[in-house]
This record gives C-alpha cells, structure tokens and sequence, in this order.
C-alpha cells in the first residue's frame, strides 16, 4: 500500500469532493421531485428527508407563519422530517418567540453553535432529552416571498463533523430559496383558483337568472354553456341554427335570443315548417297578391313581412322544400322577399333563427337541403 493511498481515506480534498458529489446529489434529487410535483408537501418533505440522509442536517422542519401577512402572527411547523406527530403540533411559536420565532420576525439567520448555551432555545418541539448526548448546533433560515419572510427553514447539526458549518449554511440558503420558491408558485396557484372560482360563481349566478329570466329551468352545466352561448350571440345580427331532438326546448331557445337582443320590442313570429302543406308554404313564408292562385281575393302579408325588424322562427326548417329554399337564400342575402303573383321586392329587416331535428349535413348530402344555404 503506498502512502498516498493509505491517505486517501482522510484526505480533506477527497472528503470535500465526497461532500460536493452529495450535495449535487441532494440538489438533483429535489429537483426532479418538482419536475414530478408541484405539491409543496410533497416536495418540501423529500427535501427535509435529503437534509437528513445525505447531509446530516437532522429533524428538519419548515416553520410558516399563520396569519395572511397583514401582521405579526403566530407560526407553527406545516411540513416536518424525523419529528413525530406530537413533536410537530408541539412546534407553535409566539411572534417573535424563541430563535424561530426571531428568525421569522427579523428576516435574519440564525446559527446556534450549542443548543445548552443558547437561552432564547426552546426546545420546544423536541426536548433535549431525545437529541443526541453530544453538542447539537442548530440553524434557522428565513424562506422569503416577495422579499417578505413568510417562514424558517431550521434542522439540528452535529457539531463535531468533518464538515464545515459554511457549507451546510450555503447549501440550506439554496433550498431556503427554493422553498419559498414552491411556496409563492402555490399562493399563486391558488389565488387564481379563488378568483375562477369567484368568476364561474358570478357567471353561473348570471346566466341562472338569465335562464329564469327566460322561462329556462335548470343548472346543468350544459344548459348554462348553452345559455352563455346564446348570451354572446344574442346582440349579432347572424342567422342562428338549433340542432336538438324534438322536445330539447329549441323555441325556448330561439325566443330567448329574440328577448335578449336588441330586436326585444319587435315581432317574435314562429313558424312551423313541418305542419305547413307544401303547396301553401312560399303564402305563408312571403305572403301573396289579390288574385295571384284561386281562391287568393285579397293581397297578404307573409310571415317575413310580418316579422320586419324582429325575428323569425323557422322550426323544423329541414322540411322546407327545394324551391323554398331557393327563395329563403335570397331572402337572407339581400334582405328582401317577393309575394307569390307580386312584381316589386319589398326590403325587410329579419333575423332568422331556425331549428332541426334532422342532421342537415347528411340531408345536403342526399340532396335534400341547399348546401349554400346550409
């Protein structure tokens, strides 16, 4: 065995590089629990854990303050290694009480050489008869948000060690740091989860008494979507299509969007397509001349007419026949109608709403319903 490999085992560089390599271990290990949690508890715990098990840095715990910031507040252990259940709910703290509670009150570190000779040591969460028989130090670290300490970060310490002191102080001020780090991103966290919570309440609260206020009953988040929906297309001058099984409440619908635009104080006129015979369908849709089919011995206003400036229901309007569905385009692209047997357009000022059970896409591929005017 040569000399220099007898020395080795106790070598200062050897034993500092043995330190720096758990120290990179230390740092990574908690690292890749963030990337696998951004639960606090979860990865704050493992760290405390790490202290423990690669550094010796013992009984680590995270002291908080319990208050909302605004004062001095009491402070407790919220996340804890190697205390037990009792030795935790024992960890409370007055302001500014014991060196935790000055550490949280002051900002400043504190480094307690020997726990015996140091009156402001509590030894409140773990009395000294379970520490170890030898000097225990103790060191404490404020974990700041926003620049203000919200916590300690402390753990006990051996102090006879082949380790220096300043290390174990750089390496807790990196994970003091990272503490508060995952403690601001979870305030965060949850102040956006308040305020959504508060936003979905008032948009809920909202579209409930829009619904009453147009005769919908119901809460079901489907029924709310459908609402907001309808609330935000309510003020656009766009043709509307319901799709709906019959029976879903589709005129409910289509008369809520009238009464929720700006067209409330005209016509709401509905029509049912599918109890309309065929032959009668372009009367009652445009409206006819005196004498334009027997029988016609006056002239008429069609449904159109009738609902200028407001809003027309078409319901069931996949039962319009293909000539009707020539004339309703044309209707919709320049605005006016003709009467059956007329010879002058006559401009009118409609929103269409209309509504199907049918699958319209399936019908314009049968050819039955206009593709353009789908």
């Amino acid at each position: 065995m040569t000399a220099s490999t007898a020395m080795a085992p106790t070598d200062p560089a050897n034993l500092a590089l043995d330190w720096r390599a758990q120290e990179i271990l230390l740092l990574s290990q908690v690292m890749r629990g963030v990337g696998q949690s951004l639960a606090p508890a979860v990865v704050l715990r493992e760290m405390l854990h790490l202290m423990s098990e690669l550094l010796g840095l013992n009984r680590g715990r995270i002291v908080l303050a319990d208050g909302d910031g605004s004062g001095p507040a009491s402070s407790s252990i919220h996340h804890a290694y190697g205390l037990t259940k009792e030795e935790t709910a024992r960890g409370r703290y007055r302001p500014g009480e014991g060196v935790t509670g000055r550490v949280l009150g002051t900002g400043q570190p504190a480094i307690v050489q020997d726990v015996d000779a140091e009156p402001a040591f509590l030894f409140r969460a773990v009395p000294r008869s379970r520490l170890p028989p030898e000097t225990v130090a103790f060191i404490a670290l404020p974990i700041e948000v926003d620049r203000r300490t919200i916590g300690v970060l402390g753990c006990h310490r051996i102090r006879m060690r082949n380790r220096q002191l300043g290390d174990d102080v750089a390496i807790l001020r990196i994970l003091a740091t990272l503490a508060g780090q995952m403690l601001q991103l979870q305030r965060y966290v949850a102040a956006t989860t308040r305020g959504l919570q508060e936003r979905n309440a008032q948009l809920t609260s909202a579209l409930q008494s829009a619904a009453a206020r147009y005769g919908i009953i119901g809460t079901a988040p489907p029924l709310l979507r459908a609402l907001g929906e309808l609330e935000r297309v309510s003020s656009a001058t766009a043709s509307v299509l319901l799709l709906g099984e019959s029976g879903t409440g589709k005129e409910l619908f289509a008369r809520a969007l009238h009464l929720s635009s700006p067209r409330r104080d005209a016509p709401f006129i509905k029509v049912n397509c599918a109890a309309i015979p065929e032959a009668l369908f372009e009367s009652e849709l445009f409206g006819h001349e005196r004498g334009a089919f027997t029988g016609a011995h006056g002239e008429r206003a069609g449904w159109f007419e009738l609902a200028d400036g407001g809003t027309i229901f078409l319901d069931e309007i996949g039962e319009l026949p293909l000539a009707l569905q020539t004339k309703l385009l044309r209707t919709l692209q320049e605005g006016t109608i003709l009467r059956l047997g007329g010879k002058r357009e006559k401009k009118v000022d409609v929103r269409l709403v209309a509504a199907t059970h049918r699958d319209l896409e399936q019908e314009v591929t049968r050819g039955n319903f206009r593709r353009d005017l789908y």
